[in-house]
């Protein structure tokens, strides 16, 4: 309100403000030297695009420019963003699925994802899986000619695409080093994981690897205001200096003060109030909790995570990893049935873990301020509305279609409402 009250907006292409500084300053020195400068729009989806563009920038103005560099490899059942670029980037099947035409296919290819639950064979360690992920990526780099790759661009913990996917210790480090081979940037997205959620304020201080561009969004934030950024390293932020002095990009809204003042708030309070560490404990609480309460449920073959960031993997065998039909709509049927009376819960549904299409998740995703008390009526709360759903439903009712046996259940309970219908 003090902001709206001084400065409400500024053009950022002929000013700055205080506040804006301030807020950049703040993400630099949180990155302990790693990161050297900070550009704000207000959305993931603009900060990756961003970040598409400043990586082709850094190889026209380095000092021995590589202008034949304009490809980008990132990874399949990923998501980036809704604009067309973004959009682009991701491998999120159903998202893309009506503007695949408008894509712009012809400079983004993609390579697996770390996903240990359903990508690793039989016997294999995670480290010859890692490997041979490290192994797939070069040999992407070179099927494209690695001399046109700007960057290698993925999620550290994938959220909405997979539900929750942590990289396996040393995936990373290995990726940087492929990347390193030939020349190319490493751009992770932390816009839905980053800036707190797993406990650290930037996700990749667990990885033992920092990206030359890094995107942030949802928890810079916090919801108050419509705000993300990108940050680089030196060595990306010298190429510019060096050359036009200027990123060629802009927003109307980019840097807005009112949202930098929304978000320095945020962060402040995060630092101040120990919320990192609240996250790190409360989210081992969860983990524990949930892994307890479903680990005998037939229908659940996954549970992942870190931090207040957890996704549950619905299976219709536990032992095949079979997943259930598109049709049967089971992540969204149980989003649907959790804000019903009876439960009061919203999760984050999502589908396609196996294949794009195929494969059921939900993420629950409590706020930084949780107590023991909250989490454990979150974590008993999921639990019965998993075991209540599928468990006792799904198992004992000849329906597919689980927005049928969802309007089938609430009429039997008298309740007449439609809930979700397919």
């Amino acid at each position: 309100m003090r902001q709206l009250g001084g400065i409400a907006y500024s053009p950022s292409t002929f000013f700055t403000t205080p506040v804006c500084e301030q807020l950049c300053q703040f993400l630099i020195d949180s990155t302990h030297g790693h990161m050297s400068r900070a550009y704000l729009v207000s959305s993931g989806s603009e900060a990756m695009e961003a970040a598409m563009k400043l990586a082709r920038q850094y190889y026209l103005e380095k000092e021995a420019a590589e202008p034949q560099r304009h490809l980008f490899i990132a990874r399949e059942r990923s998501y980036h963003g809704t604009t067309l670029g973004a959009l682009s980037m991701g491998g999120h099947v159903t998202r893309r699925a009506n503007f695949t035409p408008m894509l712009i296919n012809n400079i983004v290819s993609h390579v697996s994802p770390c996903y240990s639950y359903r990508g690793k064979t039989p016997g294999e360690s995670d480290k010859s899986y890692v490997a041979r992920l490290a192994r797939e990526l070069e040999d992407e780099f070179v099927r494209v000619g690695p001399e046109k790759v700007c960057a290698f661009v993925a999620e550290p913990v994938v959220g909405a695409a997979l539900g929750c996917v942590p990289s396996l210790p040393g995936y990373f480090r290995e990726m940087k080093t492929v990347c390193d081979r030939y020349g190319a940037l490493l751009i992770m997205d932390e816009v839905m994981s980053g800036m707190g959620r797993l406990g650290t304020l930037h996700a990749w201080e667990d990885e033992d690897v920092v990206p030359d561009i890094q995107t942030i969004g949802k928890g810079l934030g916090g919801g108050y205001q419509p705000i993300a950024g990108v940050l680089i390293n030196r060595k990306v932020s010298e190429a510019l200096e060096k050359g036009s002095r200027c990123f060629v990009h802009g927003h109307t809204y980019q840097g807005h003060p009112v949202a930098c003042a929304a978000a320095l708030a945020v962060q402040q309070i995060i630092q101040e109030d120990g919320l990192l560490g609240n996250v790190r404990t409360m989210g081992q609480v969860l983990s524990e909790l949930l892994r307890k309460g479903l680990q005998d449920e037939p229908y659940v073959g996954d549970i992942r995570g870190k931090g207040l960031f957890w996704g549950i993997e619905f299976v219709r065998n536990r032992d095949t990893k079979e997943p259930w039909p598109q049709e049967a709509h089971v992540a969204t049927g149980i989003s649907d049935l959790g804000r019903t009376e009876d439960y009061g819960i919203v999760v984050y549904p999502g589908a396609g873990t196996v294949d794009g299409i195929l494969g059921d998740h939900i993420i629950v995703a409590p706020p930084y301020t949780v107590t023991k008390r909250d989490v454990e009526h979150v974590a008993e709360t999921v639990t019965r509305l998993i075991k209540g759903s599928l468990r006792h439903s799904i198992s004992s009712s000849s329906i597919t279609t689980f927005g049928e046996l969802i309007l089938r259940r609430t009429a039997d309970d008298g309740v007449f409402t439609l809930i979700s219908a397919y």
